[in-house]
């Protein structure tokens, strides 16, 4: 079996988007609050491709950040919108991000990296994180004029990878991004860093291997694909 190119999300997946729980701690005193932003940021991303409209993510995240603090009675500034892109583009990598990757690159593995977040004009959260070296490529949704999992964004890296999606592996945080690309045909890797799970469906994609951690994952990629 040809060996996949893993194509690793960025937020959550090898950042940790933990990193800004103390900002909406600040915000709404309570940092469990982000996960509820996270989500809604999720949600209307879709929402935007799938009704045909447009914007960016970084736009769409302060939106959604407003729109908490009118729900929850809290006025949000463009301080706090500042805040908020600032925290983005620090997350740090996840404590074993820099071993799992090294671990792959050593065996050989292909790597890019597909994120909804659009291209930085400096060092992008990933590059300042130190994980970017490890990746050929990293590519943004945001050509692509949509947001995962639509189509067309597993496409454009298939395409400029010049394979087909059969030969690649999204690596993720989120069973709706290892479900995008499963559904053209590729393989899903998921790690769950504790926060997330597989959602048992019937009729639905479960990723071809699943771990806790970055390090467990890469261990199992390499004893499934290493050879």
């Amino acid at each position: 079996m040809t060996r996949p190119i893993l194509v690793f999300d960025v937020n959550e997946t090898l950042l940790d988007l933990d990193h800004l729980s103390p900002l909406f701690a600040d915000l709404f005193g309570d940092g469990a609050v982000m996960r509820d932003w996270f989500a809604q940021l999720i949600l209307y991303s879709q929402t935007v491709t799938l009704s045909g409209l447009h914007s960016d993510f970084a736009t769409l995240a302060g939106g959604v950040l407003r729109m908490i603090g009118t729900i929850r009675g809290v006025r949000i500034t463009e301080d706090d919108i500042a805040r908020l892109r600032a925290a983005l583009g620090s997350m740090p990598a996840h404590p074993d991000a820099a071993d799992a990757l090294g671990l792959l690159r050593d065996h050989g593995f292909r790597m890019v990296t597909l994120t909804n977040s659009p291209p930085s004009d400096g060092p992008s959260a990933l590059q300042r994180s130190g994980l970017g070296p490890y990746f050929e490529q990293a590519f943004s949704v945001q050509p692509s004029g949509g947001f995962k999992p639509a189509p067309q964004t597993y496409r454009l890296v298939s395409e400029a990878l010049n394979v087909p999606p059969s030969q690649l592996c999204l690596v993720a945080c989120h069973v709706w991004d290892t479900i995008g690309l499963q559904a053209l045909g590729g393989k899903g890797a998921l790690v769950t860093h504790g926060v997330n799970a597989l959602l048992v469906v019937p009729g639905l994609p479960q990723p071809d291997l699943t771990a806790a951690d970055l390090t467990a994952l890469a261990r199992l990629i390499v004893q499934s694909w290493g050879t």
